[in-house]
């Protein structure tokens, strides 16, 4: 099995280069076009690629663009087998600042490729992908199926992504295996919680704040809480291995118009890390 993926390494690496060439930032989460490019990389190499859009509305409401995720089935022995489902995601968060290469280029320097979504994730699209071809060289000792879930929502949440896909009954696996960074196996993940806290104000000149209402001074306290409510739930540990803390992080933060403008709105996106006990 080893060698058989090890003859198509340099094979993987130009997939992964061309994957890694799209973007796919989420947000703003326009991803279709990622996934159609990598439909047609997956049937170059012979792969019959489902190709499951989600709809508009449903992806909007979800704070996304566009979303299409993709489905491989590949069938051994009679297939009586379980079936093993292999999910991975096509978004990436945007690149942000420091890059020394660029994001987008898919550069191979000192044996690193550089580009945004290179390990996470679209190196697991090319890793299941060549896996994949390789359990074929010994279909006749397998028997089961396996699926590979090309889905493109998990930096929003995974609601038209994984979600969708059991909910509309696209798939029923037995067994699912995930992407991570861990470089090792884990049979446990914390959950997460997206929010946005908007707060509103009045618009003035800052020759005349009084006049308004500053949206991002009623803003500060409620960040002062929860930083404090970060380090409240360090005291915090899941009983199930693996999960360790619960975690609150505050990643983005937006509003006002001008340096001169007194804010009339902010907004504060938070990330909220759930443990299994957090069931309420």
């Amino acid at each position: 099995m080893k060698a058989a993926i090890e003859n198509r390494f340099a094979e993987q690496v130009d997939f992964l280069r061309e994957l890694v060439k799209v973007p796919s930032d989420n947000p703003p989460g326009d991803t279709e076009h990622h996934a159609l490019r990598t439909a047609e990389l997956l049937e170059g190499l012979g792969f019959t690629v489902e190709k499951h859009p989600v709809p508009e509305p449903f992806v909007r409401q979800n704070g996304m663009v566009s979303v299409t995720n993709l489905i491989i089935r590949e069938t051994f022995g009679d297939g009586f087998g379980p079936v093993i489902a292999l999910n991975a995601h096509g978004d990436v968060v945007p690149p942000g600042e420091g890059w020394t290469k660029d994001p987008y280029g898919a550069e191979i320097d000192d044996g690193a490729l550089y580009g945004r979504g290179a390990a996470v994730s679209k190196g697991d699209f090319a890793t299941y992908a060549f896996a994949l071809l390789a359990l074929r060289e010994y279909a006749d000792e397998l028997e089961g199926s396996v699926e590979l879930h090309l889905t493109y929502d998990e930096e929003a949440g995974g609601f038209v992504g994984p979600k969708w896909l059991l909910e509309q009954e696209l798939t029923k696996p037995d067994y699912a295996i995930s992407a991570g960074f861990s470089y090792a196996a884990t049979t446990a993940h914390n959950g997460c919680l997206h929010m946005e806290v908007i707060f509103r104000g009045r618009q003035a000149h800052a020759a005349m704040p009084e006049s308004g209402a500053d949206a991002l001074q009623a803003a500060t306290p409620v960040l002062t809480a929860l930083y404090e409510e970060r380090e409240r739930l360090k005291s915090i540990q899941s009983e199930q291995d693996g999960i360790g803390s619960p975690q609150i992080t505050v990643g983005l933060i937006s509003g006002g118009i001008n340096t001169n403008v007194v804010p009339e709105r902010v907004s504060l996106r938070v990330d909220r890390r759930l443990i299994p006990e957090e069931n309420g």
